[in-house]
């Protein structure tokens, strides 16, 4: 089911979390973990995980989501504070996190 958005005005948010691991296939079994229950939390548009070829062991999430509100909110869930919590010794710092404004994000509705 696809997330609706109230008003087609409303510029949906996007926000970059970038995690270097130092136990690649563990950090991707807790993000992987955290992607599937978070593209269920409300005004959720779109979550994908990519791991770079040119960083080993460097893993993006990139989401998208409908407002800013939804965002924030989902920073707040428990989703959220298990993930952080489960990173624990999975990495070589703290993720870099990033919130963007568009410039040219579309959706498909």
């Amino acid at each position: 089911m696809a997330p609706e958005i109230a008003d087609p005005d409303v510029e949906p948010v996007m926000v970059t979390m970038v995690f270097d691991a130092t136990d690649a296939d563990a950090l991707l079994s807790v993000l992987s973990h955290y992607v599937v229950l978070s593209r269920g939390h409300e005004g959720c548009l779109n979550i994908d995980m990519v791991a770079s070829t040119t960083t080993p062991g460097r893993i993006t999430l990139i989401q998208k989501w409908a407002t800013v509100e939804h965002q924030q909110t989902h920073f707040d869930s428990a989703d959220m504070v298990t993930m952080a919590g489960s990173c624990s010794g999975l990495l070589e710092s703290a993720p870099l996190i990033d919130l963007h404004e568009p410039v040219t994000m579309h959706d498909q509705r």
